[in-house]
Parts: structure tokens; C-alpha cells; sequence
């Protein structure tokens, strides 16, 4: 923003130190000359060596003849004194602050590495200092994540096009190719472009926090998403498990339907073949609800667990069919999560697979509302599939 110049602040502040000092140099000496006007008499009587009285002196008026010069002197001496030291106290208080303006200058210019790391015990100013060295840190590691982020996206969007390309060069070289063949590729492919580009749309919108919150039930949200996705565990011959209590939270139904089913179609396709088993459960805390999904498979180390929620990392090597996806389902889940003010855990299990967690704020319905469902369902049989 263009802004007119004005007076500084250190100009403003050693102004204020004098204008203050100059204030409490007239009060006291006005306090002075009321005490001299109290108990100094206005006139005195001379008297002679004999005693006998020879006229009047006027001791006020010869008083305020030399209390007045020697009071301007101190008046001036403050007023000098007060715009030096007041230059030099506000120098050294706004020194912090000049401080803070550079690195805020060099974050403006793309560096954002730089610290203010201002020294001293804690007051206004190390508080502001410490949060600016905090936003800049925040700031980093995000600018740093979306440019990671923009790089694996331009090649996760490259790749089917470059493979559509080689395609038509193949079919444009050989005539008498086979076109079922070439159009059942491409239609992979572009199968394929289309879920990758649905998907940034999603996290982007998501991570946009732009939809309207209303009463959830997590709980129904799971069975829902598992029901979805039990053509896919019969396939995959995996047995899904999906049990639990009523989790009322606020948020959007279709973005929480979205995390969850990412979450178990993952808990599906990177699992054991034939012989593995995914676990739902949905639990109450007294400030949040919990989601859980656990799935059987290879084991998975913590280093591994920690990464697999950024985008494009698709643990490929514990994928089995073609449901390996675009690498952006446990990042989609993240962000929703995030942009629900919760919190998620990924954690290698001992027996090997994952456990993800799940943990939103909870909501319960205003007296008097009914319920999105009604009484506790941890002892009802879950749904359940077991593949052939």
C-alpha cells in the first residue's frame, strides 16, 4: 500500500520523553514556587544595628526577579535533555522492531531461511519476534511443499500424455496395428488423466476450507463408504470389518464420505491377496470423535508410515492389482482432515499393515434434536465380506 510519508516513530517517541519531562520540570517547579509563595512573607522589615526598623523590603518580587531566569535555564536544560536521551531510549527501544522490519523486507524478496532469533528474556517485543520467526518457519516448510508438490503434479500429468502421444506415433507408424488394443490403452490412459485431475481438484477445494458445515455422524459415514466398497474386498479377497459407536462431528458429509472412503479403498488394494482384513471402527472421546482404519499386510516401517500422507507417494510396494491409484488418496484425506480442524496418525501395525487415525472435534446435537441414530452400536455385528 502507497502511503504519504509521515513523522517517524523513534521521532515521535523522543518528542513524547521530552514533551513528558518538560511537563514534570514545569509541575515542579510551579510546585516550588507555590511552596516559596506560602511561607515566604511578601514584604520584610529592614532593621538597623540599633534595632530600630529603617523600611520595607519587597522579598517576593526580589525572589521571583532570580527564580525566574535560573528557572528558564532548567526548563531549557530539560528540554535538551529530554530530546537526546528520548532519541537515545526510543533508539534502542525500537531497535527489536527495525529488526523485524529487515526480515520481514527479506521475506518480501523470496527469502524466507532468514530468523529475527532476537536475544534477551521474554517481553512484547522477543513474543513478536519468536511468532514472526514461527510464521516464517510455517511459511517455509509450505512454500517448500507446493513447490514439491507443483513438480510431482506437472509429471504425474505429463506421463499419460506422453504416453498418448507414443500410442498415436505407433498407430500413425503402423496402419494395420490392432485399434481395439490402442483404443483399450487409451482409454487406461486417459482413465487414468481424468481421476488425477479430479483428484487436485478435490484437494485443492478441500485444502480451500469453502464448504458448509452441518452435523455428521462419522459412524454412518464409515458404513456407508464400507458398503461402497465391498464389491472391490470380494474382488480383492480381502474381509472388511466395520463396527463402532455413533461419532457426531460438523463438517461437509461429502468430504468426510471422501476421506473415508479413501481410507478403506486403501486399506483394500494395499493389502494381503486373498487372505487379509481391514478393520473399521468409529470410537468417542470426551472432545473428539475417532475413526480408525487398520488393514493386515507387508510390514512397514515408521520412516515409510511418516511419508506415505504426501502427495504422490503410493507405497507401490505393497499394491497388488490395478488399483494403484494416483498417489493422492492419503494426501486428500490429510488435507480434509486438516481443513476439519483434526488430526491424523499413521502407524506401521506389529503384525505388519497400517493403522490410520482419524480425529475430528466433536459435536453433540443441541437438547432435543433427534439423533442421526439412536443408541450404541459397538455390539451390533459389522458389516463384514470375506473374498472366495
Amino acid at each position: 500500500m502507497d502511503r504519504a510519508p509521515g513523522v517517524s516513530v523513534r521521532l515521535k517517541l523522543t518528542l513524547s520523553y521530552a514533551g513528558f519531562l518538560m511537563v514534570a520540570g514545569v509541575l515542579l517547579l510551579a510546585a516550588v514556587w507555590v511552596f516559596l509563595l506560602r511561607y515566604v512573607p511578601n514584604r520584610a522589615m529592614l532593621i538597623n544595628p540599633d534595632d530600630r526598623p529603617t523600611g520595607v523590603f519587597p522579598i517576593r518580587s526580589a525572589l521571583l526577579e532570580v527564580f525566574a531566569p535560573r528557572a528558564a535555564a532548567v526548563l531549557a536544560f530539560l528540554l535538551l535533555f529530554g530530546l537526546l536521551g528520548g532519541w537515545v531510549l526510543a533508539g534502542r527501544m525500537l531497535a527489536p522492531l527495525t529488526r523485524i522490519t529487515d526480515a520481514t523486507r527479506r521475506a518480501t524478496s523470496g527469502s524466507l531461511s532468514h530468523r529475527v532469533r532476537l536475544p534477551g528474556r521474554r517481553d512484547e517485543f522477543r513474543e513478536l519476534a519468536d511468532a514472526f520467526d514461527a510464521m516464517l518457519a510455517r511459511l517455509e516448510a509450505h512454500v517448500a511443499e507446493q513447490r514439491r508438490f507443483a513438480a510431482n503434479a506437472s509429471h504425474e500429468l505429463r506421463t499419460p500424455l506422453a504416453v498418448s502421444k507414443a500410442l498415436l506415433d505407433v498407430a500413425r507408424a503402423d496402419p494395420h496395428h490392432d485399434t481395439d488394443e490402442l483404443i483399450d490403452r487409451l482409454h487406461a490412459v486417459n482413465t487414468r488423466a481424468i481421476g488425477l485431475t479430479e483428484a487436485l481438484l478435490l484437494l485443492s477445494r478441500a485444502d480451500q476450507r469453502s464448504f458448509v458445515r452441518e452435523p455428521v455422524d462419522l459412524s454412518l459415514v464409515a458404513e456407508e463408504a464400507t458398503e461402497t466398497l465391498l464389491p472391490l474386498a470380494e474382488k480383492q479377497g480381502v474381509t472388511v470389518e466395520a463396527c463402532g459407536d455413533i461419532a457426531p462431528t460438523t463438517g461437509s458429509q461429502a468430504l468426510l464420505l471422501q476421506l473415508t472412503t479413501n481410507l478403506v479403498h486403501n486399506a483394500i488394494v494395499h493389502n494381503l491377496p486373498g487372505q487379509g482384513t481391514v478393520r473399521v471402527h468409529t470410537a468417542v472421546r470426551p472432545d473428539t470423535v475417532v475413526l480408525t482404519v487398520e488393514n493386515t499386510g507387508e510390514h512397514v516401517t515408521p520412516e515409510l508410515a511418516e511419508t506415505l500422507a504426501e502427495p504422490f507417494q503410493r507405497g507401490t510396494q505393497r499394491t497388488h492389482g490395478d488399483h494403484a491409484g494416483v498417489g493422492l488418496g492419503l494426501a486428500i484425506v490429510k488435507t480434509i482432515t486438516h481443513a476439519h480442524d483434526g488430526t491424523l496418525t499413521l502407524a506401521p501395525r506389529p503384525a505388519g499393515g497400517l493403522r490410520i487415525t482419524v480425529e475430528l472435534p466433536r459435536h453433540d446435537p443441541a437438547p432435543g434434536a433427534p439423533p442421526a441414530d439412536a443408541g450404541d452400536r459397538s455390539g451390533e455385528p459389522g458389516t463384514e465380506t470375506s473374498g472366495p
